[in-house]
Protein backbone atom coordinates (compact mmCIF):
# COMPACT_ATOMS: atom_id res chain seq x y z
CA UNK A 1 0.00 0.00 0.00
CA UNK A 2 1.70 3.02 -1.44
CA UNK A 3 1.01 5.12 1.95
CA UNK A 4 2.50 7.42 4.60
CA UNK A 5 2.00 5.13 7.14
CA UNK A 6 1.39 1.69 5.44
CA UNK A 7 4.78 0.48 5.50
CA UNK A 8 3.46 -2.09 8.63
CA UNK A 9 -0.41 -2.82 8.08
CA UNK A 10 -1.83 -5.09 10.89
CA UNK A 11 -4.96 -6.92 10.70
CA UNK A 12 -7.91 -4.97 9.62
CA UNK A 13 -9.14 -3.27 12.80
CA UNK A 14 -6.54 -3.96 15.09
CA UNK A 15 -5.36 -1.61 17.61
CA UNK A 16 -2.59 -3.10 19.13
CA UNK A 17 0.96 -0.93 18.54
CA UNK A 18 3.05 -2.01 15.96
CA UNK A 19 6.42 -4.21 17.38
CA UNK A 20 9.16 -1.64 18.39
CA UNK A 21 11.36 -2.71 15.82
CA UNK A 22 8.46 -1.91 13.10
CA UNK A 23 9.29 0.71 10.48
CA UNK A 24 9.35 4.35 12.10
CA UNK A 25 6.43 5.68 9.42
CA UNK A 26 4.32 2.29 11.34
CA UNK A 27 4.81 3.27 15.10
CA UNK A 28 3.93 6.89 13.72
CA UNK A 29 0.59 5.57 12.55
CA UNK A 30 -2.35 7.84 13.17
CA UNK A 31 -4.22 5.93 15.91
CA UNK A 32 -7.07 8.83 15.12
CA UNK A 33 -8.35 10.88 12.33
CA UNK A 34 -7.33 14.00 14.59
CA UNK A 35 -3.50 12.81 14.57
CA UNK A 36 -3.45 12.85 10.60
CA UNK A 37 -1.45 16.02 9.57
CA UNK A 38 -1.85 18.29 6.78
CA UNK A 39 -5.50 17.51 6.18
CA UNK A 40 -7.23 19.32 8.10
CA UNK A 41 -9.93 20.79 5.62
CA UNK A 42 -11.04 17.46 5.39
CA UNK A 43 -10.52 15.46 9.14
CA UNK A 44 -11.28 18.50 10.75
CA UNK A 45 -14.82 18.16 12.69
CA UNK A 46 -16.12 20.95 9.74
CA UNK A 47 -14.40 19.31 7.16
CA UNK A 48 -15.66 16.58 4.93
CA UNK A 49 -14.53 13.66 6.24
CA UNK A 50 -15.28 15.24 9.91
CA UNK A 51 -19.00 15.64 9.23
CA UNK A 52 -19.56 12.34 7.83
CA UNK A 53 -17.76 11.00 11.01
CA UNK A 54 -20.12 12.88 12.59
CA UNK A 55 -23.00 12.01 11.50
CA UNK A 56 -22.01 8.40 11.54
CA UNK A 57 -22.88 7.45 7.82
CA UNK A 58 -20.25 7.35 5.10
CA UNK A 59 -20.76 7.84 1.56
CA UNK A 60 -18.34 6.08 -1.38
CA UNK A 61 -15.58 8.49 -2.07
CA UNK A 62 -12.45 8.94 -4.15
CA UNK A 63 -9.16 10.38 -2.18
CA UNK A 64 -7.05 12.32 -4.84
CA UNK A 65 -3.73 13.36 -3.59
CA UNK A 66 0.08 13.02 -4.52
CA UNK A 67 1.81 10.20 -2.54
CA UNK A 68 2.53 10.35 0.72
CA UNK A 69 -0.39 12.15 2.05
CA UNK A 70 -2.57 9.58 4.04
CA UNK A 71 -4.67 8.38 1.74
CA UNK A 72 -4.77 5.04 3.12
CA UNK A 73 -4.69 5.62 6.90
CA UNK A 74 -7.78 7.82 6.57
CA UNK A 75 -9.28 4.96 5.24
CA UNK A 76 -8.27 2.89 7.40
CA UNK A 77 -9.50 5.22 10.42
CA UNK A 78 -12.60 5.95 8.54
CA UNK A 79 -13.52 2.20 8.90
CA UNK A 80 -12.57 2.41 12.81
CA UNK A 81 -14.70 5.84 12.87
CA UNK A 82 -18.13 4.65 11.21
CA UNK A 83 -17.90 1.22 12.78
CA UNK A 84 -17.49 -0.70 9.65
CA UNK A 85 -15.40 -3.30 8.47
CA UNK A 86 -12.03 -2.57 6.62
CA UNK A 87 -10.98 -4.74 3.78
CA UNK A 88 -7.84 -3.28 1.15
CA UNK A 89 -7.18 -4.34 -2.32
CA UNK A 90 -4.51 -3.09 -4.39
CA UNK A 91 -5.19 -2.71 -8.21
CA UNK A 92 -1.29 -3.22 -8.83
CA UNK A 93 -1.64 -6.55 -7.29
CA UNK A 94 -5.64 -7.71 -7.66
CA UNK A 95 -7.51 -9.14 -10.57
CA UNK A 96 -10.96 -10.21 -11.36
CA UNK A 97 -10.57 -12.58 -9.05
CA UNK A 98 -9.34 -10.95 -6.24
CA UNK A 99 -12.58 -8.43 -7.05
CA UNK A 100 -15.08 -11.52 -6.67
CA UNK A 101 -13.65 -12.97 -3.47
CA UNK A 102 -13.60 -9.48 -1.65
CA UNK A 103 -17.35 -8.72 -2.85
CA UNK A 104 -18.22 -12.44 -1.73
CA UNK A 105 -16.37 -11.78 1.37
CA UNK A 106 -18.39 -8.14 1.86
CA UNK A 107 -21.99 -9.99 0.84
CA UNK A 108 -21.26 -12.61 3.84
CA UNK A 109 -20.60 -9.72 6.41
CA UNK A 110 -23.61 -8.12 4.83
CA UNK A 111 -25.79 -10.96 6.12
CA UNK A 112 -24.83 -10.39 9.60
CA UNK A 113 -25.32 -7.02 9.80
CA UNK A 114 -21.70 -6.07 9.46
CA UNK A 115 -21.12 -3.48 6.52
CA UNK A 116 -17.70 -3.18 4.80
CA UNK A 117 -15.25 0.03 3.89
CA UNK A 118 -13.77 -1.43 0.60
CA UNK A 119 -10.13 0.54 0.64
CA UNK A 120 -8.98 0.52 -3.46
CA UNK A 121 -5.61 1.46 -4.29
CA UNK A 122 -4.25 2.77 -7.15
CA UNK A 123 -7.87 2.63 -8.06
CA UNK A 124 -7.41 3.88 -11.64
CA UNK A 125 -5.21 1.11 -12.70
CA UNK A 126 -8.22 -0.78 -13.05
CA UNK A 127 -9.43 -0.89 -16.91
CA UNK A 128 -12.88 0.70 -17.73
CA UNK A 129 -14.39 -3.27 -17.26
CA UNK A 130 -13.37 -3.89 -13.88
CA UNK A 131 -14.36 -0.27 -12.30
CA UNK A 132 -17.88 -0.99 -13.55
CA UNK A 133 -17.79 -4.63 -11.64
CA UNK A 134 -17.52 -1.91 -8.21
CA UNK A 135 -21.25 -0.37 -9.51
CA UNK A 136 -23.86 -2.97 -8.55
CA UNK A 137 -22.09 -3.56 -5.40
CA UNK A 138 -21.57 0.31 -4.59
CA UNK A 139 -25.50 0.73 -5.13
CA UNK A 140 -26.75 -2.06 -3.04
CA UNK A 141 -24.48 -1.29 -0.05
CA UNK A 142 -22.81 -4.31 -0.12
CA UNK A 143 -19.39 -2.22 0.04
CA UNK A 144 -18.70 1.19 1.06
CA UNK A 145 -15.75 2.21 -1.40
CA UNK A 146 -13.43 4.27 -0.76
CA UNK A 147 -10.64 4.88 -3.79
CA UNK A 148 -7.29 6.24 -3.50
CA UNK A 149 -5.77 7.51 -6.76
CA UNK A 150 -2.51 9.95 -7.15
CA UNK A 151 -4.00 10.39 -10.77
CA UNK A 152 -6.90 13.07 -12.14
CA UNK A 153 -10.33 11.08 -11.68
CA UNK A 154 -11.82 12.80 -14.36
CA UNK A 155 -9.85 10.89 -17.03
CA UNK A 156 -8.97 8.01 -15.17
CA UNK A 157 -12.05 6.98 -13.44
CA UNK A 158 -15.59 5.76 -15.28
CA UNK A 159 -18.24 8.59 -15.23
CA UNK A 160 -20.54 5.84 -13.39
CA UNK A 161 -18.92 5.41 -10.95
CA UNK A 162 -17.39 9.13 -10.24
CA UNK A 163 -21.46 9.72 -10.17
CA UNK A 164 -21.56 7.78 -7.22
CA UNK A 165 -18.86 8.74 -5.03
CA UNK A 166 -17.64 12.05 -3.86
CA UNK A 167 -14.06 13.32 -4.67
CA UNK A 168 -12.04 14.24 -1.77
CA UNK A 169 -8.85 15.87 -2.46
CA UNK A 170 -5.81 16.13 -0.39
CA UNK A 171 -2.73 18.65 -0.41
CA UNK A 172 0.90 17.41 -0.49
CA UNK A 173 2.09 18.09 3.44
CA UNK A 174 3.48 21.74 3.89
CA UNK A 175 5.88 22.64 5.67
CA UNK A 176 4.26 23.30 9.02
CA UNK A 177 2.71 19.48 8.45
CA UNK A 178 6.56 18.06 7.88
CA UNK A 179 7.96 20.01 10.65
CA UNK A 180 5.01 17.83 12.97
CA UNK A 181 6.00 14.24 11.60
CA UNK A 182 9.96 15.37 12.45
CA UNK A 183 8.72 16.25 15.77
CA UNK A 184 7.02 13.14 16.45
CA UNK A 185 9.84 11.05 14.80
CA UNK A 186 12.13 12.75 17.84
CA UNK A 187 9.69 12.18 20.22
CA UNK A 188 9.22 8.24 19.47
CA UNK A 189 13.20 8.22 19.38
CA UNK A 190 13.97 10.17 21.93
CA UNK A 191 16.40 12.17 20.56
CA UNK A 192 16.82 14.53 17.71
CA UNK A 193 18.15 14.46 14.58
CA UNK A 194 21.38 14.77 13.54
CA UNK A 195 21.25 17.93 11.77
CA UNK A 196 22.18 21.79 11.92
CA UNK A 197 19.02 24.01 11.57
CA UNK A 198 19.96 24.72 7.88
CA UNK A 199 19.98 20.77 7.14
CA UNK A 200 16.52 20.21 8.79
CA UNK A 201 15.09 22.74 6.34
CA UNK A 202 16.91 20.84 3.61
CA UNK A 203 15.47 17.88 4.18
CA UNK A 204 11.87 18.90 4.43
CA UNK A 205 12.18 20.67 1.79
CA UNK A 206 13.73 17.57 -0.21
CA UNK A 207 10.61 15.49 0.75
CA UNK A 208 8.79 17.79 -1.46
CA UNK A 209 5.43 17.30 0.73
CA UNK A 210 5.73 13.43 0.49
CA UNK A 211 5.61 12.44 4.33
CA UNK A 212 6.39 8.44 3.83
CA UNK A 213 9.76 9.99 2.00
CA UNK A 214 10.36 12.67 5.07
CA UNK A 215 10.27 9.72 7.86
CA UNK A 216 12.27 6.98 5.48
CA UNK A 217 14.97 9.64 5.28
CA UNK A 218 14.58 10.49 9.25
CA UNK A 219 14.28 7.02 9.73
CA UNK A 220 18.00 6.30 7.98
CA UNK A 221 19.49 9.66 9.76
CA UNK A 222 18.86 7.79 12.88
CA UNK A 223 20.23 4.85 12.34
CA UNK A 224 23.41 5.74 12.41
CA UNK A 225 25.73 7.93 14.73
CA UNK A 226 27.37 10.77 13.81
CA UNK A 227 29.96 13.04 15.78
CA UNK A 228 28.67 16.09 14.54
CA UNK A 229 25.52 17.10 13.00
CA UNK A 230 25.52 17.39 9.31
CA UNK A 231 25.29 20.27 7.44
CA UNK A 232 22.51 20.64 3.96
CA UNK A 233 26.12 19.73 2.13
CA UNK A 234 27.03 16.40 4.46
CA UNK A 235 23.50 15.87 4.23
CA UNK A 236 22.96 15.60 0.24
CA UNK A 237 26.62 13.39 0.39
CA UNK A 238 25.06 10.99 3.52
CA UNK A 239 21.90 10.63 1.10
CA UNK A 240 23.00 10.65 -2.31
CA UNK A 241 20.68 12.53 -3.06
CA UNK A 242 20.77 16.38 -4.20
CA UNK A 243 19.13 18.46 -1.49
CA UNK A 244 18.46 21.76 -1.58
CA UNK A 245 20.42 24.10 0.22
CA UNK A 246 19.56 27.26 1.91
CA UNK A 247 21.26 30.68 2.56
CA UNK A 248 21.27 32.62 5.59
CA UNK A 249 17.36 33.77 5.41
CA UNK A 250 16.33 30.33 5.10
CA UNK A 251 14.50 30.90 1.87
CA UNK A 252 12.21 27.66 0.94
CA UNK A 253 11.73 26.31 -2.29
CA UNK A 254 8.17 27.23 -1.92
CA UNK A 255 9.27 31.14 -1.48
CA UNK A 256 11.85 30.81 -4.29
CA UNK A 257 9.39 28.41 -6.75
CA UNK A 258 6.93 31.94 -6.05
CA UNK A 259 9.40 34.34 -6.85
CA UNK A 260 9.91 32.72 -10.00
CA UNK A 261 6.77 32.24 -11.54
CA UNK A 262 6.05 36.03 -10.83
CA UNK A 263 9.34 37.42 -12.25
CA UNK A 264 8.32 35.70 -15.78
CA UNK A 265 4.70 36.53 -15.57
CA UNK A 266 6.02 40.00 -14.92
CA UNK A 267 8.28 39.67 -18.40
CA UNK A 268 11.90 40.19 -15.86
CA UNK A 269 13.90 37.87 -17.59
CA UNK A 270 16.98 39.19 -15.45
CA UNK A 271 15.11 38.38 -11.63
CA UNK A 272 13.48 35.23 -13.60
CA UNK A 273 17.22 33.74 -14.43
CA UNK A 274 18.30 34.65 -11.34
CA UNK A 275 15.72 32.72 -9.23
CA UNK A 276 16.49 29.98 -11.69
CA UNK A 277 19.99 30.28 -10.73
CA UNK A 278 19.21 29.91 -7.34
CA UNK A 279 17.19 27.01 -7.08
CA UNK A 280 19.44 25.05 -9.59
CA UNK A 281 22.47 25.59 -7.88
CA UNK A 282 20.93 25.22 -4.39
CA UNK A 283 20.12 21.65 -5.82
CA UNK A 284 16.54 22.05 -6.42
CA UNK A 285 15.06 19.11 -8.81
CA UNK A 286 14.97 20.37 -12.72
CA UNK A 287 12.25 18.51 -13.76
CA UNK A 288 10.08 20.48 -10.51
CA UNK A 289 11.39 23.84 -12.13
CA UNK A 290 10.71 22.38 -15.74
CA UNK A 291 6.87 21.37 -14.45
CA UNK A 292 6.12 25.05 -13.26
CA UNK A 293 7.70 26.47 -16.25
CA UNK A 294 5.40 24.40 -18.51
CA UNK A 295 2.69 25.83 -16.11
CA UNK A 296 3.76 29.29 -16.60
CA UNK A 297 3.99 28.60 -20.51
CA UNK A 298 -0.12 27.92 -20.15
CA UNK A 299 -1.13 29.91 -18.00
CA UNK A 300 1.00 33.64 -18.45
CA UNK A 301 1.71 33.37 -21.85
CA UNK A 302 -1.24 30.97 -23.41
CA UNK A 303 -1.55 31.71 -27.18
CA UNK A 304 -0.32 35.09 -26.57
CA UNK A 305 3.03 32.85 -28.03
CA UNK A 306 1.79 28.89 -28.44
CA UNK A 307 5.46 28.45 -29.16
CA UNK A 308 5.83 28.81 -25.00
CA UNK A 309 4.80 25.45 -24.04
CA UNK A 310 6.42 24.14 -26.93
CA UNK A 311 9.85 25.27 -25.42
CA UNK A 312 9.26 24.22 -22.37
CA UNK A 313 8.74 20.51 -23.80
CA UNK A 314 11.39 20.70 -26.09
CA UNK A 315 13.66 21.81 -22.80
CA UNK A 316 11.91 19.21 -20.70
CA UNK A 317 13.24 16.31 -23.59
CA UNK A 318 16.81 17.82 -24.10
CA UNK A 319 17.31 17.65 -20.09
CA UNK A 320 16.03 14.21 -20.44
CA UNK A 321 18.79 13.84 -23.05
CA UNK A 322 21.69 15.46 -21.81
CA UNK A 323 20.91 15.47 -17.50
CA UNK A 324 23.13 18.32 -15.52
CA UNK A 325 24.94 20.44 -15.78
CA UNK A 326 24.50 20.57 -19.44
CA UNK A 327 21.19 20.03 -20.04
CA UNK A 328 20.18 23.48 -17.66
CA UNK A 329 20.99 25.43 -20.16
CA UNK A 330 18.11 24.30 -21.77
CA UNK A 331 16.03 25.21 -18.74
CA UNK A 332 17.49 28.41 -19.06
CA UNK A 333 16.43 28.91 -22.25
CA UNK A 334 12.67 28.01 -21.88
CA UNK A 335 12.79 30.27 -18.63
CA UNK A 336 14.13 33.54 -20.85
CA UNK A 337 11.58 32.65 -22.98
CA UNK A 338 8.42 32.58 -20.82
CA UNK A 339 9.75 35.74 -19.79
CA UNK A 340 10.28 37.85 -22.90
CA UNK A 341 7.32 36.59 -24.21
CA UNK A 342 3.64 38.33 -24.72
CA UNK A 343 1.47 37.62 -21.60
CA UNK A 344 -1.99 36.44 -21.43
CA UNK A 345 -4.09 34.42 -19.19
CA UNK A 346 -7.11 34.57 -21.36
CA UNK A 347 -6.71 30.97 -22.23
CA UNK A 348 -6.52 30.34 -18.17
CA UNK A 349 -9.48 32.22 -17.34
CA UNK A 350 -11.44 30.69 -19.55
CA UNK A 351 -10.36 26.96 -18.54
CA UNK A 352 -11.76 28.21 -15.52
CA UNK A 353 -15.02 29.13 -16.81
CA UNK A 354 -15.60 26.49 -18.66
CA UNK A 355 -14.97 24.28 -16.09
CA UNK A 356 -17.34 26.20 -13.81
CA UNK A 357 -20.03 26.17 -16.53
CA UNK A 358 -19.54 22.33 -16.89
CA UNK A 359 -20.35 21.76 -13.27
CA UNK A 360 -23.58 23.90 -13.34
CA UNK A 361 -24.31 22.34 -16.64
CA UNK A 362 -24.41 18.79 -15.53
CA UNK A 363 -24.78 16.35 -18.24
CA UNK A 364 -26.96 18.37 -21.10
CA UNK A 365 -26.51 16.25 -24.48
CA UNK A 366 -25.02 18.35 -27.42
CA UNK A 367 -27.66 19.17 -30.22
CA UNK A 368 -28.98 15.88 -32.48
CA UNK A 369 -27.09 16.83 -35.79
CA UNK A 370 -23.62 16.56 -34.13
CA UNK A 371 -24.05 13.63 -32.44
CA UNK A 372 -22.40 10.05 -33.98
CA UNK A 373 -24.40 8.12 -35.22
CA UNK A 374 -22.13 5.10 -36.84
CA UNK A 375 -25.81 2.50 -36.24
CA UNK A 376 -29.31 2.66 -38.21
CA UNK A 377 -30.88 2.51 -34.98
CA UNK A 378 -29.09 5.93 -34.34
CA UNK A 379 -30.14 7.48 -37.52
CA UNK A 380 -33.29 6.04 -37.07
CA UNK A 381 -33.01 8.32 -33.35
CA UNK A 382 -32.14 11.80 -35.31
CA UNK A 383 -28.44 11.65 -34.42
CA UNK A 384 -26.74 13.02 -37.30
CA UNK A 385 -29.39 14.34 -39.09
CA UNK A 386 -29.45 18.09 -40.75
CA UNK A 387 -25.51 17.84 -39.79
CA UNK A 388 -23.93 21.07 -41.52
CA UNK A 389 -20.80 20.28 -42.61
CA UNK A 390 -18.52 23.35 -42.66
CA UNK A 391 -16.16 22.55 -45.48
CA UNK A 392 -19.04 22.61 -47.74
CA UNK A 393 -20.32 26.02 -46.54
CA UNK A 394 -18.55 29.65 -48.44
CA UNK A 395 -15.38 30.23 -45.96
CA UNK A 396 -15.54 26.41 -44.29
CA UNK A 397 -17.89 27.74 -42.12
CA UNK A 398 -21.72 27.05 -41.50
CA UNK A 399 -22.00 28.72 -38.40
CA UNK A 400 -23.76 26.61 -36.99
CA UNK A 401 -25.41 25.70 -33.19
CA UNK A 402 -23.04 23.46 -31.29
CA UNK A 403 -24.32 24.26 -27.84
CA UNK A 404 -26.97 21.70 -25.87
CA UNK A 405 -30.00 22.84 -26.65
CA UNK A 406 -31.98 24.96 -23.56
CA UNK A 407 -28.41 26.40 -23.22
CA UNK A 408 -27.31 29.65 -23.96
CA UNK A 409 -24.46 30.08 -25.68
CA UNK A 410 -21.22 30.81 -23.58
CA UNK A 411 -18.31 32.77 -24.36
CA UNK A 412 -15.62 31.62 -21.91
CA UNK A 413 -12.49 32.61 -24.37
CA UNK A 414 -11.52 36.13 -24.91
CA UNK A 415 -7.77 36.81 -26.41
CA UNK A 416 -6.21 39.46 -25.87
CA UNK A 417 -5.25 42.05 -28.21
CA UNK A 418 -1.09 41.28 -27.46
CA UNK A 419 1.31 38.54 -29.65
CA UNK A 420 -0.85 36.10 -31.79
CA UNK A 421 -3.46 36.02 -30.05
CA UNK A 422 -4.41 39.87 -31.56
CA UNK A 423 -4.65 37.50 -34.76
CA UNK A 424 -7.21 35.50 -33.32
CA UNK A 425 -9.39 37.89 -32.04
CA UNK A 426 -9.39 39.33 -35.82
CA UNK A 427 -10.55 35.67 -36.52
CA UNK A 428 -12.56 35.18 -33.74
CA UNK A 429 -14.39 38.46 -34.56
CA UNK A 430 -14.79 37.34 -38.24
CA UNK A 431 -16.96 34.07 -37.49
CA UNK A 432 -19.03 35.94 -34.87
CA UNK A 433 -20.14 38.20 -37.73
CA UNK A 434 -20.55 35.44 -40.62
CA UNK A 435 -22.08 32.88 -38.05
CA UNK A 436 -24.62 35.95 -37.40
CA UNK A 437 -25.73 36.30 -41.15
CA UNK A 438 -25.77 33.00 -42.21
CA UNK A 439 -28.07 31.90 -38.94
CA UNK A 440 -30.12 35.54 -40.09
CA UNK A 441 -30.15 33.86 -43.28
Amino acid sequence: MADLFAAFEPPPGSTAAPPPDAPLADRLRPRALGEVVGQDHLTAPDGTIGRMVAAGKLSSIILWGPPGTGKTTIARLLADAVGLRFAAISAVFSGVADLKRVFAEARDHARTGKRTLLFVDEIHRFNRAQQDGFLPFVEDGTVTLVGATTENPSFELNAALLSRAQVLVLHRLDGPALERLLDRAERTMERPLPLTRDARDALLASADGDGRFLLNQAETLFGVDLPVPLDPAGLSAFLQRRVAVYDKDRDGHHNLISALHKAIRGSDPQAALYYLARMLTAGEEPLFLLRRLTRAASEDVGLADPQALVQCLAAKDAYDFLGSPEGELAIAQACLYLATAPKSNAAYLAQKAAWRSARETGSLPPPDAILSAPTTLLRELGHGRDYAYDHDAPDAFSGADYWPAGMTAQRFYAPSDRGFEARLAERLAHWDRLRTERRAG
